[in-house]
């Protein structure tokens, strides 16, 4: 029942951002009680039942096939990524095999190979809930520097990116635009909210976040989602001061983010990039080593 609803939820609120005149619609305004298309203009535009598809919009229906699926996706003017999510929330909500406890995160031989080789350029590893599984020391640094440096090869202190942008002041002040920043990182959420919908850990996540930051709460119910990508912030850095740096999200087989951060070449946040990463790389030198 509860994917249904989230099906049904998503539904609405895509269904509520249409306006008739964005396809075609002549209305007249002092007749319509909603502020986005009816459903029965939207069933009309997907090819489907009024009845059909208000059944699946109240949650009561998950037989949708691809294709119908598509052409509600199409009426409802879904890009990529809300059309991938669309179908992952009816596959959940048709009763997708549940695990019991989903499998623990391991970070592959590969993609520490991976982080090592990056070497002075910052690299983070999330996990499907945004934990951070593992970075490199430039990583550490540019994202997180006042937290220990082995945090996340700790289940019980791994860091969680959603939690620190959200409730940590330290990351609250690195973005310049920390709303663009929190709009990413929810959206980020919701996509996996729909690939594992059966997953407890990452609902305790959401309700645990939407019960501390009343800002989580209106950017979850706004059902946005992203994956991956890249993207560019301005970082205020306590250590070196304002870069502007690229976001870019790799995901790996095992459906884990490696977030690698650049800047361009030869430009003032390169400069400062430069010496953030040479003053944690001697840092971590001059501290004394743990059994």
């Amino acid at each position: 029942m509860e994917a249904k609803r989230r099906l049904g939820e998503f539904l609405k609120n895509r269904r509520s951002r249409l306006r008739p005149a964005d396809v075609g619609l002549v209305t007249y305004a002092d007749h319509r009680r909603v502020p986005g298309l009816r459903r029965e203009e939207l069933a009309q535009l997907a090819g489907v039942s009024a009845p059909y598809y208000s059944r699946l919009e109240q949650g009561q229906s998950a037989n949708a096939s691809p294709e119908v699926l598509d052409a509600i996706a199409q009426a409802l003017r879904l890009d990529d990524t809300e059309r991938r999510h669309l179908h992952e929330l009816a596959a959940g909500a048709r009763g997708r095999p549940t695990r019991r406890q989903p499998a623990p995160e391991r970070v592959t031989p590969a993609v520490r190979q991976l982080l090592a080789t990056l070497g002075d350029v910052p690299a983070v590893v999330l996990g499907r809930r945004s934990d951070v599984l593992a970075w490199n020391a430039a990583g550490h640094a540019l994202f997180a520097g006042h937290l220990e440096p082995d945090a996340p090869e700790q289940p019980g202190r791994r860091p969680n990116l959603a939690r620190l942008v959200f409730l940590d002041p330290h990351t609250r002040e690195l973005y310049a635009d920390w709303p663009a920043k929190a709009r990413a990182v929810v959206a980020t959420l919701r996509m996996a909210s729909g690939r594992h919908g059966d997953d407890p850990r990452l609902a305790e996540l959401v309700g645990e976040l939407s019960v501390r930051s009343p800002e989580f709460a209106a950017l979850w119910a706004d059902q946005r989602v992203k994956a991956g990508g890249d993207a560019v912030y301005a970082m205020h850095h306590p250590l070196v001061g304002t870069m502007t740096v690229t976001h870019q999200a790799l995901l790996t087989e095992q459906d884990l983010h490696v977030v690698v951060a650049t800047t361009e070449p030869g430009s003032p946040s390169h400069a400062a990039m430069t010496l953030l990463t040479h003053t944690a790389a001697t840092t971590r030198h001059r501290l004394p080593a743990h059994d």
